[in-house]
This record gives structure tokens, sequence and C-alpha cells, in this order.
């Protein structure tokens, strides 16, 4: 029996560039951020990043998801920056970015902010949400949550035009035999982070996915591995996963881990996941795998609208 596997991991963080902040920024959230950085660089570490990314490509999945914030401060240079470390890891068809708040940390507002990156955010050649890309037995609904924000905010939004897409996306047959994968930066379901870190239209996501239901939605942005679940069609529930960023050191943040979610026929004739987590354990040199969960024993664990459950 085959397995189809999708490795998922987010928030990278990448180091700034030394060009990454000009003159200009200090009149924009960037320097808050910039200011930030100060005390974040000391959690977010490259040797941490690339020691992962190491773990993962042993691994060779089939395809990689990146759920947000490979930027601090989403300058130009940053943005460019973040291209050549995702041309780093391997064909751009093979890896899917769903940017983050800090990928539209400041400036014009607008997917068009990250047409640098339009390889790696579907098939579809332009900077354009959702996308839904098939690998596999697999279809991916590729959302963008980031805006620019007030700063000491970091709400996510999709719009109405967006979420109206993804309704039709999910409800067109074509993907109906596949495995529904639904990507984004913020999670859906209630108090998984604070007010002002939370997706302000998370109540009409949830409608679209009760709706037309899904199989998974992945996210990152609390830095934490969360499980929890939204509802789906007639009362089925929906896990909705969430990994720590994949730059975290030890020791204040939840330590850095990814996700491998394997994807295989099931002797009903449907599909059925399994996923296997790696990350740091502390004491342990390395990464190492922290453990293996069914999908449904994950959906009954999850608690309704909430994210307190951690995987």
């Amino acid at each position: 029996m085959s397995i189809y596997r999708i490795a998922h991991l987010s928030d990278p963080h990448l180091p700034p560039p030394p060009d990454a902040f000009g003159w200009k920024d200090v009149v924009t959230k960037r320097l808050l951020s910039r200011v930030a950085w100060r005390r974040k660089r000391k959690v977010h570490r490259p040797e941490v990043l690339a020691a992962l990314v190491a773990d993962l490509k042993a691994a060779n999945p089939d395809h990689v998801v990146i759920s947000g914030d490979l930027t601090n401060f989403a300058s130009h240079t940053e943005i460019m920056a973040a291209r050549a470390w995702l041309e780093s890891l391997g064909p751009a068809s093979d890896f899917t970015v769903s940017p983050g708040n800090h990928d539209a940390l400041a400036g014009a507002g607008g997917p068009e902010r990250f047409a640098a990156w339009t390889p790696w955010l579907g098939d579809a050649g332009e900077a354009a949400f959702p996308q839904v890309r098939v690998r596999g037995p697999a279809a991916i609904f590729n959302l963008c949550s980031a805006v620019p924000t007030a700063p000491h905010l970091a709400t996510g939004r999709l719009g109405a035009e967006q979420l109206e897409r993804l309704d039709a996306a999910l409800a067109d047959p074509v993907h109906a035999e596949r495995f529904r994968i639904v990507v984004l930066h913020h999670p859906p379901q209630k108090g998984a982070v604070s007010r002002r870190k939370a997706l302000d239209d998370q109540d009409a996501l949830r409608a679209v996915l009760a709706r037309r239901g899904a199989d998974l939605v992945l996210h990152g942005h609390a830095h934490e591995a969360l499980v929890g679940a939204v509802l789906g069609p007639n009362g089925s529930v929906i896990p909705v996963l969430g990994v720590p960023s994949a730059s975290a050191r030890p020791g204040g943040h939840s330590p850095a881990r990814w996700h491998a979610i394997e994807i295989e026929d099931g002797p009903d004739g449907g599909r059925r996941a399994r996923i296997v987590v790696r990350g740091i354990e502390p004491g342990r040199d390395g990464l190492a795998e922290l453990g293996r969960y069914s999908l449904v024993d994950l959906a009954r664990k999850a608690t309704l609208h909430t994210d307190r459950a951690s995987l």
C-alpha cells in the first residue's frame, strides 16, 4: 500500500539580511519589529532551522507545506532573501508557501507583495489566493491570511472574495475523492491565540468548512504544537494541526518541530492519515521522532473550538 508524505513546517523567521531595514522604515511598523527582533533572534536560531531542514530532507517527503512567517519585517530585501532560501530547498513545485503576518508586516496590502514567491504559492503562475495544488492523493487549498495591521496587532484576514473562491474550490467535484488539506497561517479555531493575534474572519472560514468539509487544516502562527478541531458537514469533525516555529531553540518557546502527514488508501476505499512528529527533544542532540498519531485519534483528542490540547 503506497504512502504519500506531506511535510509541514512553519514560522522559520529567517535571519534578516544586514540591509533589511532602511531609514524609511523608521516611520512604519517595521521599527517595532526591529526592536522585537533583538530579543527574538535569541529564540529563532539559524542553526536550529538548518538542523530541521536537514532532518526533513533526510525523510524525503513527497511535498512540503510552509505556513508562513519566512520574514520578520516584510521588506523587499527579506522577501528576496526568503526566495533564495526557498530555492535552496529544492524544486518550487515540491513546496507550497502560505504567507504569514510577518510577511505582510507593513506597506501596501494585496497578494502582489508576494510576487517573488509565485512558484511556491501554487500552480496558477500568479500571486493569487486561494490556489489548489493537486499532489498525489491530496488537494492542497492554499490560503493567505497575511495582511498589514496596526502596531501591536498580528491579526489575519482572508476577506470575502478569497472565502467565496475557497467555497467554490472545496465544492468542486473534481476534488471530492482527494484528501483535502486547507493551509493558512492563522489558526481557524477559537481560543488558539489571543484576540490581537487571531484571524478576524475565522467565523466565516469555519462556516465554509462546515458547509463544504475538508480532511485536515494546517496552520502556524501560535509557535506551539497544537491540535484542535472545527466542525465539518453534518456535525463531522475536521482536525486542525499547528506546529511550533521551525527555528525555535529549546527554552521559552516550544522547540522546533515538523510534522509528516502520511496519507494512504484505507480498507473501506477511503483514505486515512497518520501524523509523524519530529522535533527537538530537550537533552538530546539533533531531531528525533516524538510520536505517531492517527488522524482519527487526533480528531477524538481535539476539543472543539479550542486549541489547548497539545500534540
